[in-house]
Formats: C-alpha cells, sequence, structure tokens
C-alpha cells in the first residue's frame, strides 16, 4: 500500500511538472546578425490560440522603430507593442498553424515554435515547407 502512494505522489509530481512547461512567458530574442539580444516578446494564450506580442525593445535606438515594409494593419504601426506571433495551435509538443511576423522585413512566414527545454524556445519561419526558412532560440526570462 505504502509503495503505491508513492507511485501515485511521484506521477502526480511529474504530471505538474510537464504541464508547467509551456510557452507562455516573456521571453529574449537574440539577434541572428550579432548575436546580441535584441527584444523581449510576451507570449500568450488567447482563445485557445498562442500570440507574441513585442514588449521591449533592448537597443535604445530601435524603441521607437516602425514597421514600415509591414503590410495591411502592421504598415508603419510601432513595433514595439506588435503582435509578432499569430494564432498558433497546440499539436504535440509543437505549436504551428499560425504565422510569425518578422518586423525588419515586414513579411509574414509559418510558424512552428517548440520547447527545447524549460527555458529555451525554438521559432522557425519558413515560407511552403519547414525545410525554407530560419530558426531562432529566444530564452525565458527570469522572474
Amino acid at each position: 500500500m505504502r509503495k503505491e502512494i508513492f507511485t501515485i505522489a511521484v506521477l502526480f509530481l511529474l504530471s505538474i511538472s510537464t504541464q508547467a512547461q509551456t510557452v507562455v512567458g516573456k521571453w529574449k530574442t537574440i539577434d541572428d546578425e550579432t548575436g546580441k539580444p535584441k527584444s523581449i516578446v510576451e507570449i500568450y494564450e488567447k482563445s485557445g490560440k498562442i500570440y507574441g506580442k513585442v514588449i521591449d525593445i533592448l537597443e535604445a535606438e530601435h524603441k521607437k522603430k516602425v514597421c514600415s515594409n509591414c503590410s495591411g494593419d502592421d504598415k508603419n504601426k510601432p513595433i514595439l507593442g506588435m503582435v509578432v506571433i499569430k494564432g498558433l495551435s497546440k499539436q504535440g509538443n509543437e505549436y504551428r498553424n499560425g504565422k510569425i511576423l518578422d518586423p525588419k522585413n515586414g513579411k509574414l512566414y509559418k510558424a512552428i515554435v517548440a520547447l527545447e527545454s524549460k527555458d529555451k524556445l525554438k521559432v522557425r519561419g519558413y515560407i511552403g515547407i519547414s525545410l525554407l526558412g530560419r530558426t531562432q532560440y529566444w530564452y525565458r526570462l527570469k522572474k
């Protein structure tokens, strides 16, 4: 009886730690070219989908930039406050079937987002098939 209770307790704790691993939170993005921290994106859930909003730009000279290359509603809007991850759905261990915006060139790409570890996020934007794209790694902000 004691062994069964211990086993149930361990399984319960494992299920809690698995549930705690989520993409929701604040993430530091890294510039592909310089390797320097670029921005903070807050990933949140709304109506069962995942979104990401730029909540801070780390380089002072870029804080007031607008997305001049964007189209539609994002055209000439400030990048600070912009939603750059749009409508991803959970499929297994990944989030997909949504878009990611690159404010640098104004283009929307298909996206796949997945946790590499609890504090490292793999973010892939691509055109057509996922082989034609690029991957970034974002790092969870510690509280």
